[in-house]
């Protein structure tokens, strides 16, 4: 893949083959089996990544990568029709990624076992019709819905594909649709950024039985305003995922710092970082999350394609896999397949 302007904006990290092919690893413990539960597939100007791309990531990592959950990310929406369901082209779209994938013709991975779409939440009770939609459109493999609510004062920190207003978790109009999500059997992902937890909270207690899953350890911001204040954010982070894990329904995925927004400097190195060095900047925010919320209720994430302008497929996951050495084979289980499985509904292999 090469890469562009296009891609190259405010909002994402080049992504530079030359310069990651300088950080190749062999796979560590290769058997284990894995669910990625988070990346996503898209056609944008000069940046492609779809089932190609991404399964080429996955097989030359050598890691066992037995299934996936793609999460909404605009691609392939509708070109007519109401406005409203012009997001379910989406769900058609990757469900024939993954009905291909499930042919076993491109190798044993079952890439987008599980969907998480997007649907305005704001609409309501009327959301209800773009939910049954969506499920309508694979029935086997939709799982949720993620409705983006970043924000933040500085607008140079929001992605404009995405920007949310303040306070859109507590909007009525918001809950009202929110709460068609529970009856329907869906999760809710939440992306937002780290001074939002404790909304994201207020809704978790506000809806104690819908499935909610916290993006990205939380959306960690280390850039303009946020720029070296690492610790005092650390504090305030750890604060607010502490209160969110009190609540039962609420779980986080482990990955996602390799964005722009984070401010970790991975792309500024002359060479990629090495899985060591990856698994050492993440570890506080890992280990945090895991002994709040405990292994079952924590799941690894690769984030791709979005991440890959910082690290590795295979780096990532080698990471991961040296951050959990000292846990159990339960807990270990647990994070690199077993609650993505459970979450979304995935049936669990190896």
């Amino acid at each position: 893949m090469t890469f562009s302007k296009a891609a190259s904006s405010s909002n994402y990290l080049a992504v530079r083959p030359d310069w990651l092919a300088h950080g190749v690893e062999e796979a560590l413990e290769p058997d284990l089996p894995i669910i990625d539960a988070h990346h996503h597939l898209w056609d944008r100007p000069n940046w492609r990544y779809l089932f190609d791309e991404y399964l080429a990531d996955v097989a030359a990592s050598g890691h066992s990568v037995t299934a996936s959950v793609f999460v909404q990310c605009q691609a392939m929406y509708r070109a007519d029709g109401p406005a409203a369901m012009r997001v379910v082209g989406e769900t058609e779209f990757v469900n024939g990624v993954a009905a291909m994938s499930a042919g076993g013709q491109y190798g044993p991975h079952r890439l987008c076992a599980g969907i998480v779409g997007h649907a305005d939440l704001r609409l309501g009770d009327d959301v209800a019709g773009v939910l049954e939609a969506h499920i309508a459109a694979a029935p086997e493999r939709f799982r949720g819905i993620r409705h983006i609510t970043v924000w933040d004062a500085d607008r140079n920190l929001m992605n404009p594909l995405s920007a949310g207003p303040p306070g859109l978790l507590a909007d009525g109009a918001f809950r009202a649709g929110f709460a068609r999500l529970a009856p329907l059997g869906l999760a809710f992902d939440a992306w937002l950024f780290h001074p939002q937890i404790p909304e994201l909270t207020e809704l978790a207690r506000a809806f104690p039985q819908t499935r909610i899953v916290l993006d990205h350890l939380g959306g960690i911001v280390g850039i303009g305003p946020y720029k070296d204040r690492r610790d005092e954010i650390f504090a305030t982070w750890s604060r607010a995922i502490r209160e969110l894990a009190a609540c039962e329904n609420a779980c986080v995925k482990l990955g996602g710092l390799g964005m722009r927004i984070n401010g970790f400097g991975f792309e500024t190195r002359e060479v990629p970082p090495s899985s060591e060095i990856l698994a050492a900047a993440s570890r506080p925010y890992i280990e945090t999350c895991i002994e709040a919320f405990g292994a079952g209720r924590c799941m690894f994430e690769s984030n791709f394609p979005v991440d890959k302008g910082s690290y590795g497929y295979g780096t990532v996951w080698n990471a991961f896999k040296r951050l959990t050495r000292g846990a159990s084979e339960s807990d270990r289980t647990s994070l690199l397949s077993g609650t993505a499985a459970r979450v979304y509904g995935l049936a669990r292999s190896g």
